[in-house]
């Protein structure tokens, strides 16, 4: 499952700034429409209140974006997002989970070193030369860490007026994002009960003791693993190695290859294919309505 050789070969330039402007900002329209707030289509959705918050970890202030309906309480979602981190298409996706009834967290996994936004979508990450600039953040994020991270952010949820605690708590997320759901279901299983990767790179390594696909066993969660077609074009043991591992532990999961290339759910992705990120989206809805 890939580790995002599609971005590297988008850096490479294969891909220009106003072919990924275009799209972005075609994606983020879409998803900022009325009908995209709710799974139904139905307008009229609830109102929904963002908040840029901070808590405590044991490696320092992780900071992040907390969205959820004004009102009520709901269950929690951790939303861990790409290489690229917490910019506006995580938000405007996070924003539609919660207008589903979903207390979401958009975590920012690179805390340790830097706050907030650093790239503004895909774009800017290229032109930064994103992947020299996030490699030593990167380098400080395996199973360890994130399940640190998500015991912190479980503890800080689970504290929040907008949470039902009666509730599991979900975890989701993309490309790099997607071990971390797997990690995240490990470290914190009493309270994380679904998981789903989409696109997720790393989540069968033979060479490390806790690839995602060995610590499924620590987990009480269902998963929903969504794999990009080229994806597994180039690694298409991977996905019957997961699923081995699953049965294994006695998980349940879902396992597709989708109809779009790497990045396919991510609105400001070159890639972003709206008809499969439609299909994903009702099954990770499913996985919730499901599972917590």
């Amino acid at each position: 499952m890939c580790d995002e050789k599609k971005l590297k070969e988008w850096a490479r330039g294969q891909v220009s700034r106003r072919d990924l402007g275009v799209l972005a900002g075609a994606a983020a329209l879409t998803a900022c429409a009325p009908d995209a707030v709710t799974a139904s289509g139905e307008t009229g959705a609830p109102a929904i209140t963002q908040t840029n918050v901070t808590f405590e970890t044991a490696d320092g202030v992780m900071d992040g974006v907390f969205i959820h309906p004004s009102e009520g309480k709901h269950p929690a979602v951790i939303f861990w997002p790409d290489i690229a981190s917490v910019r506006a298409s995580k938000i405007n996706m996070a924003t539609r989970l919660a207008g589903e009834g979903y207390s979401v967290l958009i975590m920012n996994p690179y805390y340790r070193d830097v706050a907030g936004e650093q790239f503004a979508d895909f774009a800017a990450f290229i032109e930064a030369d994103g992947f020299q600039k996030v490699r030593p953040w990167r380098e400080k994020l395996d199973a360890d860490s994130i399940g640190r991270d998500a015991g912190a952010a479980v503890v800080w949820l689970d504290a929040q007026a907008a949470v039902d605690t009666s509730k599991g708590i979900g975890a989701q997320g993309y490309c790099m994002g997607g071990p971390f759901t797997v990690w995240s279901a490990a470290a914190v299983p009493s309270r994380i009960k679904a998981a789903a990767s989409f696109h997720g790179g790393g989540l069968v390594r033979e060479d490390y003791a806790k690839s995602p696909h060995k610590v499924l066993g620590a987990s009480t969660a269902g998963y929903l693993i969504g794999v990009a077609q080229d994806d597994d074009a180039e690694a298409p043991g991977d996905k019957d190695a997961f699923a081995a591992a699953a049965k294994e532990a006695g998980r349940p999961v879902k396992i597709e290859v989708y109809a779009g290339d790497h990045g396919w759910t991510v609105l400001d992705s070159p890639a972003y294919a709206k008809e499969a990120a439609e299909k994903a989206y009702a099954d990770l809805l499913k996985l919730y309505s499901e599972q917590l």
